[in-house]
């Protein structure tokens, strides 16, 4: 059997890798719009940016593995179509046959319009390799910078920037920073650590444009050298789209990873698959990993549901930010020092921990067995391994 990846990021290299672990011979080609191997993408925004990491070690394998295991990298060629009757892929460098195709696209950085200045030379993104080689020497030579966006790539963006000693200003539209992924119990401890080292931020005021410097819905502008927009990613679905698939926030897939083609399948940020509050897509190392493997094994003819075991971290200045599990319809929360603990319907569904590595495993273990201590029992604990 003939697999093409299409997509060459954390997922393309997990499904690959996992293919020839699980013994299978046949063909395997991975193909990527970037003139890199697949590598990581979560230190780009941090250790990449401030050049404490170099290729080598951004990059998931070592270039003679991917000859080594009998993969084909088609690097820098652009997939333009697929053509589900021939099962091709279409791409400026001629078609390629595939027996099964997945699509491990990823995710693409929202931009904002031109019309806002979106596409100013000192207006960034952070999503690729394309996009530090111009924003590293303009935070070498910039002064002030504005960060658009509260999430976590702004947020760590902002720290790298203030490491590097610009002034730095965060603007989020929101009411809060991190309003969508966390309590306000976290925000309130990763807006203190900002705050701490240097970092300003403006909350709840949206932008109306970029010019020479940040203009804000209440009249204020900022001055601003450069720019850092961190407003979310979109899942890369307009290949898909095109070839007739279903697209549901995502590549819609089944339990086991198939699409709406029996012989396509998706993984990592640009799938959306069933959940148990309806159809969830996870932008995440940990997602890219374990959905590749799962479906590299059911491409293979097991038939294995996928069940997310959802992790995240965040590094800003000196802190690590973990998160074990999904806090989404959270009910009630329990602060520790340094942990946010969160409840839905009396079980504990997520953990964020801030510097606190014990109460992120505790928390992780907890989530994973589906053991919920009482809330009272986690907020008055004093040795958190009697949780267990």
């Amino acid at each position: 059997m003939n697999i093409v990846i299409l997509g060459a990021g954390q997922a393309a290299a997990s499904l690959a890798a996992r293919l020839r672990a699980l013994g299978h011979t046949g063909g395997v080609t991975v193909i990527g719009d970037e003139p890199a191997p697949p590598y990581q993408r979560p230190p780009l925004s941090k250790a990449y940016l401030l050049g404490e990491m170099g290729l080598d070690r951004l990059t998931l394998r070592a270039p003679d593995w991917w000859q080594e295991q009998g993969i084909t990298l088609r690097l820098g060629c652009r997939a333009t179509a697929i053509d589900r009757a021939r099962r091709e892929v279409q791409t400026d460098a001629g078609p390629l046959p595939y027996d099964a195709l997945a699509l491990t696209l990823g995710a693409a950085p929202r931009r904002l319009p031109a019309a806002m200045g979106g596409d100013l030379a000192h207006v960034h993104v952070v999503r690729d390799l394309a996009d530090i080689a111009g924003l590293r020497p303009a935070m070498g030579t910039g002064r002030r910078l504005v960060v658009i966006g509260g999430g976590y790539v702004g947020l760590e963006a902002a720290a790298v920037a203030r490491k590097l000693g610009l002034e730095v200003t965060l603007v989020e539209a929101a009411p809060r920073i991190l309003g969508r992924v966390a309590a306000p119990q976290t925000a309130d401890m990763i807006r203190a650590l900002q705050e701490r080292h240097g970092v300003r931020i403006i909350e709840g005021t949206a932008i109306t444009g970029i010019s020479d410097g940040v203009a804000l819905a209440d009249g204020r502008v900022l001055p601003a050298d450069l720019v850092i927009c961190g407003i979310g990613v979109s899942p890369r679905t307009a290949l898909a789209e095109a070839a007739g698939l279903q697209i549901d926030n995502g590549i819609a897939v089944d339990a086991q990873g198939r699409s709406s083609d029996p012989a396509i399948w998706a993984a990592g940020d640009c799938a959306s698959f069933p959940g148990p509050d309806g159809r969830m897509r996870l932008e995440s190392v940990g997602n890219a990993i374990d959905m590749a493997e799962t479906v590299a094994a059911n491409m293979l003819g097991a038939a294995t549901p996928y069940v997310p075991k959802p992790w995240f971290w965040s590094d800003q200045f000196d802190a690590k930010l973990q998160i074990a599990g999904l806090n989404a319809g959270y009910d009630r929360v329990v602060t520790r020092p340094g942990s946010v603990w969160y409840y839905r319907a009396g079980r504990l569904i997520a953990v964020d921990a801030l510097n606190d590595a014990r109460a992120y495993m505790i928390g992780k273990r907890l989530i994973e067995a589906g053991t919920s201590p009482l809330p009272e029992t986690v907020a008055s604990a004093t040795d958190l391994k009697a949780l267990l």
